[in-house]
């Protein structure tokens, strides 16, 4: 009987060792797991910034940066206020006689309600 009491006390260690072994293989499959997630997330951004900085530069070499927009706005804004200016300087006083003309030439006549 002696015999058998040890045969199941070898049977629960061995029992508790592949318990043991089962818990730390889970344990380090885990740790695993986490490991390749982090990994994984660190070559995506890699990836994306490297994505975008090729993008940026496209972008600059095939439709210019914003500054180069705003040199060319404010260039043209610059050339049709010159030209406003210039069509104005140039029919102001044509414009002005019109006025005064249209101010003296005053026609008295009576309203279309107005009895006699």
């Amino acid at each position: 009987m002696a015999s058998h009491s040890q045969g199941i006390q070898q049977l629960l260690a061995a029992e508790k060792k592949a318990a043991d072994l089962v818990a730390d293989a889970r344990k380090r499959k885990t740790k695993r797991l986490k490991q390749a997630k982090e990994e994984a997330v660190e070559e995506i951004n890699a990836y994306k910034a490297e994505r975008e900085k090729q993008f940026q530069e496209y972008k600059i070499e095939h439709m210019g940066s914003k500054d180069d927009f705003q040199v060319k706005i404010d260039e043209n804004t610059q050339v049709k206020l010159t030209q406003m200016t210039d069509n104005v300087n140039k029919n102001k006083e044509a414009a002005i006689k019109r006025i005064l003309e249209l101010v003296y030439d005053i026609q008295p006549e009576l309203h279309q309600n107005f009895r006699n």
